[in-house]
């Protein structure tokens, strides 16, 4: 998963957050509440287990739900579980209500309500940006916003209608850049310059990420969420396709950051010495630009990698050779999202560099 991707998803599970109507799917209800007391507390062993587990009576205040301003009780750690929550008072989680064989309700929490910590955690970010960005930290906070529009109001519910997920990833894009980039960078041709080049670069990873994901017969069912998905969705949506969207848009936003990059130093160059030839600026460039791969590469790796962290430490102690392991779906995944987006990253220096350096010989003819 690339930064872009992980910051859309916080951003998803906290604009989500603030649904208030009670989510009622399958005759379940989930709610907020707040721990107000915790009534007993001690070690206990569930029935079918071995293993001592904490055992809690907790007192709850429903805070947002059909059941608000009322209080409830619920047990935890009556079942065996490999990862129990120690709750306190003053906790928020979240509650579901089913209906048991005799026609009662259970209550069982669910998680916690981390709403409070990421709202603060967006704060910090957006102060920050605003702070120190100035002008164009806002113009790109607002850019974000576009972004959010978009894949809201556009790719998200197209995708699940059941249209071609590449497709509605490609439109999407070519919505998103020009928007964002003239909001970020400003309405000019150095802006203009990064959208072009990273447009071309981006049609390059679409190509091929689709070539790759077929050769290497990726299915897109390697993680949980797709076949849920699937299921939820009554196979409306092409999982595969899902797959080769997730690269383009994931790989859309590092694009931005390396285009805009070397627009900015052909144009810093060429301002310092306007006599410079065409060669020589490009070289110059490109000698910027290759750092700036080295960099960019590597964090792309790194990033990926610390996401898919507890999937490798899984497969350390496996028995298999490497060259089987990465032919697990799930590495194969990674893999190929790693390296199709590291690739489109290298192909948009040369790229987008030559386009500006054109542009500029033209401007002086």
């Amino acid at each position: 998963m690339s930064l872009t991707k992980q910051l859309l998803f916080s951003l998803f599970i906290l604009l989500s957050s603030f649904y208030t109507a009670p989510n009622v799917i399958a005759q379940e209800e989930i709610l907020e509440a707040t721990i107000i007391e915790v009534l007993e507390e001690k070690n206990f062993i569930p029935e079918h287990s071995q293993d001592p587990q904490l055992y809690q009576r907790l007192r709850l205040s429903i805070t947002k739900g059909s059941l608000s301003d009322q209080e409830i009780e619920i047990e935890s750690g009556t079942t065996p579980m490999v990862h129990l929550p120690e709750y306190s008072q003053g906790d928020k989680v979240i509650v579901s209500i089913n209906k048991g064989m005799d026609g009662q309700d259970i209550y069982t929490i669910t998680d916690f309500v981390r709403r409070d910590s990421l709202i603060w955690l967006f704060v910090i970010f957006a102060a920050l940006t605003i702070i120190i960005g100035k002008w164009r930290g806002l113009t790109s906070l607002v850019g974000m916003g576009v972004s959010f529009a978009i894949i809201f109001s556009y790719i998200l519910p197209t995708i699940s209608s059941g249209a071609d997920p590449i497709i509605t990833a490609i439109i999407g894009s070519l919505l998103i850049i020009p928007a964002t980039f003239y909001l970020s960078h400003g309405f000019n041709k150095k802006t203009t310059v990064a959208i072009i080049g990273t447009v071309i670069s981006l049609l390059i990873v679409g190509a091929l990420a689709g070539y790759f994901v077929d050769a290497a017969k990726l299915t897109g069912f390697a993680s949980e969420e797709a076949a849920f998905l699937q299921v939820a969705l009554g196979g409306t949506v092409n999982i595969r396709g899902l797959l080769l969207a997730g690269i383009i848009i994931g790989v859309l936003g590092v694009l931005d950051d390396i285009t805009i990059s070397q627009s900015s130093i052909v144009s810093e160059l060429k301002l310092a010495s306007p006599k410079i030839k065409f060669k020589e600026l490009y070289t110059r460039a490109m000698n910027v630009g290759q750092d700036h791969i080295s960099s960019m590469v590597n964090t792309l790796v790194l990033v990926y990698t610390g996401a898919a962290l507890p999937l490798l430490l899984l497969f350390l102690n496996n028995s298999q050779p490497i060259s089987q392991l990465i032919s697990n779906e799930l590495i194969a995944d990674e893999i190929v999202r790693t390296l199709v987006g590291s690739i489109g990253l290298v192909l948009a220096v040369p790229i987008t560099t030559l386009i500006a350096v054109t542009t500029l010989r033209y401007e002086k003819k």
